[in-house]
C-alpha cells in the first residue's frame, strides 16, 4: 500500500520521466481522467487508454503498488477528497453538455437538499443567528465566497458578524475570542482543508453553536447544532453549488423576516446612509 504522504496522482507525476512510451501514454490518460482507474478494471482501463493489459500491470508496479487493485483503492480514496479531476471521464471529455442537462441536475440537487432540511431547522438557525453575541462565518477555498456572501447579506440585520479569516490572517486571533454565546457558520465544501476536524473540535470546545454547511459527501456532524448537506452533483467537471447559494439566500431572507421591527429600522438606516453618501 502506498505511503500516506504521497497521493496517487503525485506518484503518477513523479514517475512520468522514467516511463516507456506506452506507459507514458497510459500515465497521461490517468492524469487527465484519474477517476477512470478508480471505476474500471485493469482490462477496461487498458481499452480506454489504448494500451495492453501488460502495460497496465507494469505501470502500477512502477508506481509502487503491489497490484492493480491496490492502485485502484488508493485512487478511490483520493476521489473522496473531491478533486475535480476525478469528475471528468474520457467518454464525456469532448462532449458539450446541453443546457437542459445542467438545469435538470440543478433542480434535482435543490430538491434533494431541501428534502433533508426542515422549515423548523431554518427557523431555529436564523433565530440563533439573531440572538448570538457575535456571529463568525468561516470558509476556505471554494467555501470562502459563500462565507463572504452570507456575511454580507446578514450584515443587513446583524451588526456583530464577521467573515474569517481575512487576507494574511490566521484563525487563532479570532478563535481566542470565541464564546459560548456566539454562533459559528462553517462552510465545508469540497475540497475541505485538512485541518477541518481540528477547527470543528475547537468550536465545539468553546460551546458556541455551530451551523455546518457542506456537500453531500460529508458524514453527519453530530457536534453541530445544524448540519445542512447540499447536493452538488453535476454533468460536467465542476461541482454544482446552486443549493449552497439557495441555502444562503433562505437563511438571509428568514433572518430579515425574524428581525422584525429592529431589523426594519436597521435596514432603513442603511438605505438612508447609502443615499446620503451617494453610494447607490
Amino acid at each position: 500500500m502506498p505511503s500516506p504522504e504521497k497521493s496517487f496522482l503525485g506518484r503518477v507525476r513523479d514517475a512520468l520521466a522514467t516511463l516507456h512510451p506506452a506507459e507514458r501514454r497510459l500515465a497521461d490518460f490517468v492524469c487527465d481522467f484519474p477517476g477512470e482507474l478508480a471505476s474500471y478494471s485493469g482490462s477496461e482501463l487498458a481499452d480506454l487508454a489504448h494500451v495492453s493489459k501488460a502495460t497496465v500491470s507494469r505501470f502500477v508496479k512502477r508506481l509502487g503498488y503491489d497490484s492493480y487493485e491496490a492502485a485502484r483503492r488508493h485512487a478511490r480514496e483520493e476521489k473522496q477528497t473531491g478533486s475535480r479531476l476525478f469528475l471528468a471521464t474520457a467518454a464525456k471529455s469532448s462532449a458539450v453538455q446541453p443546457l437542459q442537462t445542467h438545469l435538470a441536475q440543478g433542480i434535482a440537487n435543490l430538491e434533494a437538499t431541501f428534502l433533508a432540511i426542515s422549515d423548523g431547522q431554518i427557523d431555529a438557525a436564523t433565530r440563533a443567528l439573531l440572538e448570538a453575541r457575535k456571529v463568525w462565518v468561516i470558509g476556505f477555498r471554494a467555501s470562502q465566497p459563500f462565507a463572504s456572501y452570507l456575511q454580507w447579506q446578514l450584515t443587513q440585520v446583524i451588526e456583530n458578524i464577521v467573515a474569517i479569516p481575512g487576507a494574511g490572517q490566521t484563525l487563532g486571533e479570532h478563535l481566542a475570542s470565541l464564546q459560548r454565546e456566539d454562533m459559528v457558520v462553517v462552510f465545508g465544501l469540497r475540497r475541505r482543508i485538512a485541518r477541518m476536524p481540528l477547527l470543528l473540535a475547537e468550536i465545539q470546545r468553546s460551546g458556541a453553536q455551530l451551523l455546518y454547511i457542506t456537500d453531500e459527501g460529508v458524514p453527519f456532524q453530530t457536534g453541530a447544532a445544524w448540519h445542512f448537506r447540499c447536493q452538488s452533483l453535476a454533468p460536467g467537471p465542476l461541482f454544482n453549488h446552486v443549493p449552497v447559494m439557495a441555502v444562503c439566500h433562505l437563511l438571509a431572507t428568514r433572518a430579515i423576516e425574524h428581525a422584525g421591527t429592529a431589523g426594519r429600522r436597521r435596514l432603513r438606516g442603511i438605505e438612508a446612509l447609502n443615499d446620503s453618501l451617494e453610494e447607490l
